[in-house]
């Protein structure tokens, strides 16, 4: 897994590359109203990011970092290695991420695949490689600490790198590499990054080339384990609830027996070198694809650079939130449907990133000078002190914030000790940022943001024609072949580190109220950080769409912060985006869900602003064009994924057209929603009856009652709350095969499954441990030991029931090359033959129940998951006790259960096959 795409997925901060997690408490508080309790609260002062963090170096040259954080019983640890793209070359491109792959195929000791140790473990664990290094990182109950030691200390000096592992694993890792050239973003900044630094490995792309790849030798790839796979080389972190003194000994007994290694010659790359000048005209690509596209890269200086701070809060002047300059020139003018950018400071240069899809009709060139006349004014005439204050605030709030997982603050130790030598470098980067400027952000700006310091790229997509693929044959998937043994779980046992045992802690419960005007709120006080989560659902998801007008619940979700009755859109925005508050508003088929963190002190703004939005947004119309425009260009970016088209097919051939779940929006359906309608979906949907509100964090409860009764509690609703019907679900007599053709694309993506159950039947608990030994994780289930680790066919496949307020389907989702894609998919529906026929083992069913209950904790550690699960509980119809009960009821459940839940459940010969990817020939 490239960090990258680790690092989009998990939404962090857009400087994670050297920008710290780390902990920076703000004093100026804005109070709104007669909430004296806030007023009255003790201030709030600034606190460093590493002084509790031990940094220990072993005799054999092993830095140890060591952070205790006791708010939650889980402890994460990571191995960090300083290798990366940048140690490579052409030719060996992508040898750095080819290894990250077979670091999980077994050591001498332990010859099994480590993903099923993990699971087994509950551990929450991955890997990723980047330009500077590659790290490994699993997540635990503090009981598994020890294993996790064990397990890590292993694979660092004894890993199993042999012919055969490098064969099939190279076959993953070009699926995963043509999974990216599906994107004509990933391809575009490919071609402008080459064009960008020439001369230096930052030029080439960190998963490396297909042709390289299939060029590994064995002896290259064990070359590159010998020098870079050595302790002095590694930073072991471990952050969470332990303690210090005895975990230390415990790493000296696991990691201080690792001996340095013999160092063997490889091929030096190329000295770092950044192209002076940027091309002539900009780099074209006219391919296949949805929407046309830029890219454009600026050359920046190394991590340790004193520019780098500037750079970061001008960054956040340029592109973070709605009131950001890039923002205002390119989303509110309608000139774009999206943009991005952000500072990437390495060990040795770096670079700003800046892309943007076009909106419907709009030229590129246009774009691009539009971009430009935004830098020339930030060299020309500065920018503004509110501007560089809003900056400040939002880049210290969004650390705040994202330090309160675990996990992330381990990230950031990790990427500083590697990237810059110095694990405190937060500390300094952050005492800088107080400092800098808004002369500063000028300077910057002149020095890296001149117009021939650019490289910049177009995507210029060509006509295609996303429709859904007709059925064809079932008989398409039938293959002969021999379907590999079971996962033996007594080799997972046998294999598997002593856990030391230990009690479960008791997950506290929130507190349950309903307002008089039906509005449900949920309450869970935690102080371990001066922060607040809120959650939020309403009843007003996309299933009350109609087929003529599909889109109007997610344009209605979307134009929610456009104005209000009192505030005009960029009021809104100013008044979170001043205070640093994170907000996001998406659209599900059940939901409108809303999920926002802040620092306590302005959960009354937060509370304040979601009340106002969900009552009196006003939905402009200049504003809703926009929006509409908007979703016109992300349907054609839908219809040009593969994985997304194949999902739409799926659900509209599992669910009839008269079924609530079958609309999907059009480009017609979205051009015929008009204002009115809008306003009349806000007015029936959104209703006090039909909201949820959680809450976890640092607060007094009396007080937040207070505040959301003020603000919520005379809120009207005002007849019968809206209903739909659901009509059964037709059993197919037969497999359906479906296929969806997509030009321009190198990996198909395939979902294959039926009609599943929802949240509240009976057999939920049972159907999660079938999944789980089925497809629940990928490194460690039946398919993935099958499809992936003994035949290669795909980077990634897994499982899952979509259990809701309705039933869901239950979906198995892979990527293969298309020559691959029927032989996974018979390989697939053999595997589930073989389940429904012959059950899942007694020893699979406690291995499953150990994983699922072990990796609970670990996803409530984090406050925006907390939150996030009591609302998801109280959504379903679910007792708040569910969220302590959760892992009793998945340890209660029988073999016999799940093997009856397997029958039931699992229909080999009625599923649902549906492949979306290159045209057949």
């Amino acid at each position: 897994m490239s960090f990258l795409k680790f690092f989009r997925h998990h939404r962090l901060f857009s400087g994670l590359f050297t920008l710290c997690l780390g902990i920076v408490l703000l004093s100026n508080s804005v109070y709104f109203g007669k909430l004296e309790a806030w007023a009255s609260s003790p201030a709030i002062v600034a606190m460093t990011t590493t002084d509790e963090v031990r940094k220990t170096v072993l005799d054999n040259g092993l830095t140890v970092l060591m952070k205790e954080v006791p708010t939650a019983p889980v402890v994460t640890v990571q191995v960090w290695y300083r290798i990366g793209s940048r140690d490579e070359a052409t030719g060996v491109n992508g040898i750095a991420h080819q290894l990250e792959h077979l670091m999980f195929k077994g050591t001498s000791e332990r010859p099994i695949q480590f993903g099923r140790l993990f699971n087994a473990l509950g551990s929450q664990s991955n890997a990723f490689t980047s330009y500077d290094q590659t790290a490994y990182f699993g997540t635990v109950e503090r009981d598994k600490l020890r294993s996790l030691l064990v397990l890590e200390a292993d694979r660092m000096q004894n890993a199993l790198i042999t012919a055969d592992s490098l064969t099939s694993e190279k076959r993953v890792v070009i699926s995963e590499l043509q999974g990216n050239e599906n994107s004509p973003n990933y391809r575009l900044s490919r071609a402008v990054m080459r064009a960008a630094f020439p001369n230096s490995p930052y030029g080439l792309p960190v998963g490396g080339t297909k042709a390289d790849v299939e060029k590994f030798s064995i002896e290259q790839v064990r070359s590159y384990y010998s020098n870079y796979y050595s302790p002095e080389n590694a930073t072991v972190i471990i952050v969470g609830d332990f303690k210090t003194e005895p975990t230390l000994q415990a790493v000296k007994d696991s990691f201080g027996k690792v001996p340095k290694k013999e160092k063997q010659p490889v091929q030096q790359p190329v000295q770092p070198v950044a192209k002076p000048v940027k091309p002539a005209q900009p780099i074209v690509l006219r391919e296949p694809g949805s929407a046309p596209l830029l890219n454009s890269v600026y050359p920046l200086p190394k991590a340790t650079h004193p520019d780098v701070p500037a750079l970061h809060v001008l960054d956040l002047v340029l592109t973070q939130g709605r009131s950001s300059r890039l923002y205002q020139a390119l989303v509110e003018t309608g000139l774009v449907s999206g943009f991005s950018g952000y500072p990437a400071n390495m060990i040795s240069g770096g670079w700003y990133d800046l892309s943007a899809t076009a909106a419907p009709d709009q030229d590129l060139n246009k774009i691009s000078a539009a971009i430009e006349k935004v830098l020339s004014n930030v060299r020309s005439q500065g920018v503004t002190q509110e501007e560089l204050t809003r900056a400040k605030t939002q880049l210290k709030s969004s650390i705040l914030l994202k330090n309160r997982d675990i996990t992330r603050q381990a990230f950031q130790l990790g990427d500083d000790q590697t990237t810059t030598g110095d694990y405190k470098y937060t500390d300094r980067f952050l005492a800088a940022v107080d400092r800098v400027s808004a002369a500063d952000l000028q300077r910057v700006a002149k020095t890296y943001f001149a117009p021939e310091k650019s490289t910049i790229g177009f995507f210029q997509p060509t006509t295609i024609d996303a429709k859904a693929g007709n059925a064809v044959n079932s008989g398409q998937t039938t293959e002969k072949f021999n379907l590999g043994a079971p996962v033996d779980p007594a080799q997972v046992a046998k294999y598997l580190p002593a856990v030391q045992k230990s009690d479960r802690t008791t997950q506290a419960l929130p507190e349950r109220y309903v307002l008089p005007n039906g509005l449900r709120v949920l309450l869970m006080r935690d102080s371990s950080t001066p922060t607040v989560s809120l959650a939020a659902s309403m009843q007003a998801g996309s299933e009350f769409d109609s087929s003529a007008k599909a889109g109007i619940a997610k344009l209605t979700a979307d134009n929610l912060t456009n104005g209000t009755q009192t505030k005009d859109a960029l009021t809104l925005a100013k008044t979170l985006e001043d205070r640093g508050i994170e907000l996001g508003i998406e659209t599900n088929r059940e939901s409108v869900l809303v999920n926002a963190s802040a620092l306590s002190e302005h959960l009354p703004v937060l509370v304040q602003t979601l009340a106002d939005v969900a009552q009196n947004a006003t939905f402009p119309d200049r504003e809703l064009e926009l929006a509409r425009n908007r979703a016109l260009s992300a349907l054609k970016v839908q219809l040009d994924n593969p994985a997304v088209l194949a999902r739409r097919v799926f659900q509209q051939t599992v669910y009839p057209e008269n079924h609530p779940f079958h609309s999907f929006p059009t480009e017609t359906s979205l051009k015929a929603i008009q204002r009115q309608d809008v306003l009349n979906f806000y007015q029936t949907h959104y209703r006090p009856d039909r909201m949820i509100l959680s809450l976890v964090g640092d607060f007094d409860l009396a007080d937040v009652k207070t505040l959301v009764e003020k603000e919520l509690g005379g809120w009207k609703a005002s007849g019968a709350a809206p209903a739909l019907t659901y009509p059964p679900l037709p059993t197919p007599s037969s497999v359906v095969r479906r296929y969806a053709p997509i030009p321009g694309k190198t990996q198909s993506v395939t979902l294959i499954g039926s009609a599943g159950i929802d949240r509240r039947d009976a057999r939920f608990y049972n159907a999660s441990i079938v999944n789980q030994v089925l497809g629940g994780d990928t490194l460690s289930s039946r398919l993935g030991a099958e499809v992936r680790d003994r035949q290669g066919l795909t980077y990634g496949i897994y499982s899952y029931f979509q259990a809701g307020n309705r039933p869901g389907p239950f979906v198995i989702s892979m990527q293969t090359a298309p020559e691959d894609a029927d032989k996974a998919i018979a390989s697939t529906v053999k595997l589930l033959e073989q389940v429904r026929e012959k059950g899942v083992s007694t020893v699979e069913v406690l291995t499953a129940q150990r994983s699922i209950t072990s990796s609970y904790p670990v996803d409530l550690a984090n406050p925006d998951q907390l939150a996030s699960e009591i609302l998801m509980n109280e959504t379903y119809g679910l007792n708040p006790a569910e969220l302590r009960q959760f892992p009793n009821q998945i340890e209660s459940v029988t073999q016999a259960q799940v093997n009856q839940a397997a029958q039931e459940l699992i229909r080999p010969e009625q599923l649902i096959i549906v492949t979306a990817g290159p045209p057949k020939s």
